[in-house]
């Protein structure tokens, strides 16, 4: 079992997804420039992103979101309530797997590249024991409800 420095409880108090849309199940490691997420509700029949019964890979999107999410709660140090923030943009994304219906834990990496304040580049990559399923770049705009 994971030892996690921070589970699906606190991940929920600080995001603003919550129940069966808060998709990570704890943070493994995290620094100012990196952070690491790992979740099995890909493995869930009632995932939410899930369509006739499959979870596509467009989908690791949003779990390097919600990790880009968790870092910025992390940088930001409050234990208040969540701010809302956008995916602005993503690119470069490679779909290496053509589903996450994978029978282990999603490792979910993203990557702070640059930025400060309103504007934030992270790289991210999804896998499973080591394979790839998911990669690419996004760009947040964090707390975006407190411009």
């Amino acid at each position: 079992m994971t030892q996690y420095l921070f589970d699906a409880a606190w991940i929920g108090e600080r995001i603003p997804h919550h129940g069966s849309m808060c998709l990570l199940d704890g943070v493994v490691a995290w620094s100012e420039a990196a952070i690491h997420c790992r979740a099995v509700s890909h493995c869930q029949p009632d995932n939410p992103l899930r369509a006739a019964g499959r979870l596509g890979p467009a989908n690791g999107i949003e779990y390097a979101a919600q990790a880009m999410a968790v870092h910025g709660a992390l940088l930001a140090g409050r234990d208040d309530a969540p701010r809302a923030g956008f995916l602005t943009s993503v690119r470069e994304v490679v779909f290496h797997a053509i589903s996450l219906d994978v029978g282990t834990a999603l490792d979910i990496h993203a990557v702070a590249l640059s930025g400060e304040g309103a504007v934030k580049l992270y790289s991210f990559t999804i896998d499973a024991d080591g394979v790839a399923l998911v990669s690419g770049r996004a760009t947040v705009m964090p707390d975006a409800g407190s411009r």
